[in-house]
C-alpha cells in the first residue's frame, strides 16, 4: 500500500507548552496492553466479508436486471405473436365458413349427381367420372384447410399458454430484484456514511496534529481508512522501542481524538527495514522489535483513561510490509515506521449482511 499517494503534510513548530505537557505524560502509569493477532485477523476478514458481499450483490443486481430486460423483450415479442395468431384464426375462420358453403354445394352437387345417375339417361359415364373427380379434389382441399386451422388454433393456445408462464416469472424476478435492490441501496447509502463520517474524523485528526508537519507524520484515507504514518526517527531511537518525547506528545494529541469518537477501532502496526537486528533485552530480530514497538505506543495512547483499550490492535510486521526499496539508504528509512490504522466499526453494514 502506498503511505506517498494522497499525503497530506502538516506544518507548525512546537510550543513551548509541549515540554509542560510531556512532563506530565512522564509522570502517568504505563498500562500494558497487546492485543492478540486473531483479533487482527477477524476484523479483516470481517471487512473483507462486507466487501465481498457487495460486489456480489451488485453484480446478482446487474444479471436481474439484464434477466429482466431479456424477459420484457421476449414478452412483447410474443405479445406480438400473439395479436398475429388472432388475426391468423379470424382470416382462417373466414375461409373455414367459405370451405363449408363450398362442401355444401358439393353434396348438393353429389346429390345432383346420384339422382341423374340413378335416372341413367342424366349424363354419359364420362361425364360422372369428371364431376367425381372434381368432387374428390374438393374434398381433399376442404380437408387440408382444416387439418391446417385445428394445427393453428393449437399452437395459439399453446404460445398463450407459454406467455402466461413467461408472465408469472417476469413478475417473481421483478419482486426478486425489487428486493435485492432495496437491500444493494441500504448497504450503499450505510458505507457512504460511513465514508463521509471518516472523512470527518480525519480532518479533526490533521486538525489535531497540525504542529507535526515535516516531522515523519503523514495521515492519509483510503479503502475505507484512515492512515497515520509515523516515522522512526519521530518516534524511536534507531534499534530501539522507547517512544521519543515528541513522538511521545504527537500520540497523546492522537489519544484525545480517538477518545471523542468511540465508533473507531485502532490498529498499530510496527515495521522495520530489511537489516537484521542486532540487540539484547530479549529482542532476537525485526519480528520482535516491531511488536515491541506497537506495545510501547499502546501503552502511551492508554495513558488516556478514556481510550477503551479493548478497541486497540498492536502488531508487529518486522521488515516484510516495506513502502520503498531497502538496497537504498532513503528506502530503509522509509520502511521504518509505525503506522496507525482507524477504521470505524462495521456492525451495522454487519447485521444487513447476516439478514
Amino acid at each position: 500500500m502506498s503511505i506517498k499517494s494522497n499525503s497530506i503534510i502538516f506544518d507548525a513548530k512546537g510550543k513551548a507548552m509541549k515540554k509542560i505537557v510531556f512532563l506530565t505524560l512522564l509522570s502517568s502509569i504505563i498500562i500494558s496492553s497487546c492485543v492478540s493477532p486473531r483479533k487482527l485477523a477477524d476484523e479483516k476478514d470481517r471487512r473483507v466479508k462486507c466487501e465481498e458481499e457487495n460486489k456480489t450483490l451488485t453484480a446478482t443486481n446487474k444479471q436481474l436486471k439484464e434477466t429482466n430486460n431479456e424477459l420484457t423483450a421476449k414478452t412483447e415479442d410474443l405479445s406480438k405473436q400473439n395479436k398475429l395468431l388472432s388475426k391468423d384464426t379470424t382470416v382462417m375462420g373466414k375461409a373455414y365458413r367459405r370451405l363449408i358453403v363450398q362442401y355444401d354445394k358439393i353434396n348438393t352437387l353429389n346429390d345432383e349427381l346420384l339422382a341423374k345417375m340413378q335416372a341413367k339417361n342424366a349424363m354419359t359415364d364420362a361425364e360422372a367420372r369428371r364431376l367425381l373427380a372434381k368432387l374428390q379434389l374438393l374434398q381433399e382441399d376442404l380437408q387440408k384447410r382444416e387439418d391446417a386451422l385445428k394445427l393453428a388454433k393449437f399452437k395459439l393456445v399453446t404460445d398463450k399458454n407459454h406467455l402466461d408462464s413467461l408472465n408469472i416469472a417476469l413478475q417473481q424476478k421483478r419482486e426478486a430484484l425489487s428486493k435485492t435492490s432495496a437491500r444493494v441501496a441500504e448497504l450503499e447509502r450505510m458505507i457512504a456514511a460511513k465514508d463521509s463520517a471518516l472523512t470527518a474524523f480525519k480532518n479533526r485528526l490533521k486538525d489535531a496534529l497540525l504542529g507535526f508537519n515535516g516531522k515523519g507524520l503523514t495521515i492519509t484515507q483510503k479503502n475505507g481508512k484512515v492512515y497515520v504514518s509515523l516515522s522512526e526517527k519521530l518516534l524511536f531511537k534507531s534499534g530501539a522501542w522507547k517512544v521519543d518525547p515528541k513522538g511521545a506528545q504527537a500520540l497523546k494529541q492522537l489519544a484525545d481524538v480517538l477518545a471523542k469518537n468511540p465508533d473507531i477501532n485502532v490498529m498499530i502496526e510496527g515495521h522495520t527495514d530489511n537489516i537484521p537486528y542486532k540487540g539484547s533485552n530479549g529482542i532476537s530480530d525485526n519480528w520482535d522489535l516491531s511488536a515491541k514497538r506497537s506495545t510501547s505506543i499502546v501503552k502511551i495512547l492508554l495513558k488516556n483513561k478514556k481510550l477503551d483499550a479493548s478497541r486497540i490492535i498492536a502488531a508487529g510486521r518486522g521488515e516484510f510490509v516495506p513502502l520503498a526499496d531497502n538496497k537504498t539508504k532513503e528506502g530503509r528509512s522509509k520502511n521504518r515506521r509505525t503506522e496507525i490504522i482507524l477504521t470505524p466499526k462495521w456492525d451495522e453494514i454487519f447485521k444487513v449482511l447476516d439478514k
